[in-house]
């Protein structure tokens, strides 16, 4: 271990992706700190701690939301953006063509169409976001002040848009992911001290459980995001002028957790969408609205309803993101230009089928175990019985894969150092 931290700070361009990546969560942290005018504090902490959805909403914006800051939204509707483009390829073939089939150059496109899409989305989400707290009297802002502010948090939006960019390019890991995994990580002082405040010796053996669920938590999570299914894959000889090609064995690896943390993401700003327009709806002082708009936030509010929509939305996500991603028919064309083929298997049409049979059958299991994972808090506080600690699953889920893509680039940077050394 110390030996390779002392190999991280001698090699000059891992060593300064690392400090640039740690400068951009500098800045990320300071303008997460920067509140908007007019805010009761005290009103704003009691809200979000009652109230699930923006509490799930707060963990996504890296905490800005607690804060009420500039970057509130955080990086919400980049995420929601790309949530929309990405169910419109299921409409339309060729931005599937582009995610898909179109590479590197296919995927930038797609991801600058979403980040278009992200500036109208934020002023809308902005908006109602603070009319919402408006009505709750965490704020009293005039006209200009609500139209000032909904260009701010445009502006935030897309600064942040703008740093996970930046550490995505120049940086280690995924710089979205990195920024949310910077909040989470923000967030454990304050969590620590709830739980000291709150900690009597009549609690002990249920902090000794919260614990124990806590270690084994990690340990399946690492698990199952580094799991993988490898089908193997032979490759036909073939000769070329005087030399003899092909004739290896390798194999084709297919992750048990394909989609990552994206499914629990993408569940997540669907069940928040209700949320938000009944309580918009709900400002309108007309009746049959308001009636309509308290019978939905209710309905959402029932722990029960909320905790099996999200594990429902989860799963369907689960399947729906890997479907987008990975293309068992176009696997299957480019095993069968490259002479590869899974042995007893005939190429074309029934390679595709067998990939997209043992794909199913993994991406059931990883869309149960994200499903748990996403519920999890709801599991741990009925076991435990201790109200103030609160594992969350998702944050934990993040945490490790951040982490693991972390490990793995500096490897892969040490490793192509030795390489350019000999």
């Amino acid at each position: 271990m110390w030996n390779t931290i002392i190999r991280i700070f001698k090699t000059k361009n891992l060593r300064d992706r690392i400090i640039f990546t740690l400068a951009m969560l500098v800045i990320f942290r300071i303008s997460v700190s920067i509140p908007i005018p007019g805010v009761d504090k005290e009103n704003l902490i009691r809200f979000l701690s009652n109230n699930q959805f923006f509490g799930l909403l707060n963990i996504f914006s890296g905490g800005a939301l607690n804060n009420l800051s500039v970057g509130m939204l955080g990086l919400g509707p980049y995420i929601t953006a790309t949530i929309i483009f990405q169910l419109l390829t299921m409409i339309f073939p060729g931005l599937k063509e582009m995610y898909q089939e179109d590479g590197e150059a296919g995927r930038k496109k797609f991801n600058q169409y979403a980040r278009f899409l992200s500036l109208p989305l934020a002023a809308l989400q902005g908006f109602g976001l603070l009319k919402l707290l408006e009505s709750q009297n965490i704020i009293n802002l005039t006209n200009f002040n609500l139209f000032l502010n909904v260009i701010v948090i445009m502006a935030g939006t897309s600064f942040l848009m703008w740093l996970g960019e930046l550490i995505s390019e120049k940086g280690i890991s995924n710089g979205i992911s990195l920024l949310i995994a910077g909040g989470i990580i923000a967030g454990f002082p304050q969590a620590l001290k709830r739980v000291l405040a709150t900690f009597t010796q009549a609690d002990i053996s249920g902090y000794l459980m919260f614990l124990v669920i806590a270690f084994l938590t990690i340990v399946f999570v690492v698990i199952i995001t580094e799991a993988q299914r490898n089908i193997p894959i032979q490759y036909a000889k073939r000769v070329r002028g005087f030399k003899l090609y092909g004739g290896v064995s390798t194999y084709l690896p297919l992750r048990l957790n394909m989609a990552g943390v994206i499914p629990i993401i993408f569940a997540i700003s669907v069940l928040l969408f209700p949320s938000v327009i009944a309580n918009l709806i709900g400002l309108f002082k007309i009746q049959w609205l308001l009636s309509a708009s308290s019978a939905v936030v209710r309905f959402f509010q029932n722990p029960w309803i909320y905790g099996s929509s999200y594990f429902f939305l989860v799963v369907v996500f689960t399947y729906f993101y890997t479907a987008v991603t990975f293309d068992p028919k176009q696997m299957s064309e480019n095993l069968q230009k490259q002479g590869g083929f899974i042995p007893g298997i005939r190429p074309g049409q029934p390679t595709a089928f067998t990939i997209n049979f043992i794909l199913n059958r993994i991406t059931l299991s990883g869309a149960l175990f994200l499903g748990i994972i996403a519920v999890l808090p709801y599991i741990v506080t009925g076991v435990s019985g201790i109200s103030s600690l609160s594992l969350g699953g998702t944050s934990l889920l993040i945490l490790v894969s951040v982490i693991l893509e972390i490990a793995k680039q500096i490897k892969a940077q040490i490793s192509m150092t030795d390489y350019e050394r000999i």
